[in-house]
């Protein structure tokens, strides 16, 4: 993931961070379990290879969204949550997507409806 080096806005940033198909899906995930194995990220968003999931979290990590912890024993358990500072920050924004998004959908649904 490269962030542009120069840029007009901050939101250029941060639309850098978040762009591809599942950073946003895999931060609300987090959101919703607090803490989430990859197993359990994996099988919650329908879609996403293992291979897929792992970079992108690593991307998360990378800007402070993302941390994890990883206990010792076996099997190897890992555990990912949201940052304190940007990964919670950054989930007031995606609440406002979401809503947005059920507004459009609720929109779409009463066209298909009345047509």
């Amino acid at each position: 993931m490269k962030i542009r080096s120069e840029c007009t806005c901050p939101l250029e940033i941060t639309h850098d961070i978040l762009k591809g198909k599942w950073k946003t899906v895999i931060l609300w995930q987090l959101k919703y379990h607090g803490k989430a194995s990859l197993s359990q990220l994996e099988r919650d968003i329908k879609g996403i290879s293992q291979k897929m999931l792992l970079e992108q979290l690593k991307e998360l990590k990378k800007f402070g969204l993302v941390d994890k912890k990883t206990f010792q024993g076996y099997p190897l358990k890992v555990e990912y949550f949201l940052t304190n500072n940007r990964g919670q920050k950054i989930i007031k924004a995606l609440e406002i997507m979401q809503e947005v998004g059920k507004e459009y959908l609720n929109e779409c649904n009463e066209n298909i409806d009345t047509n």
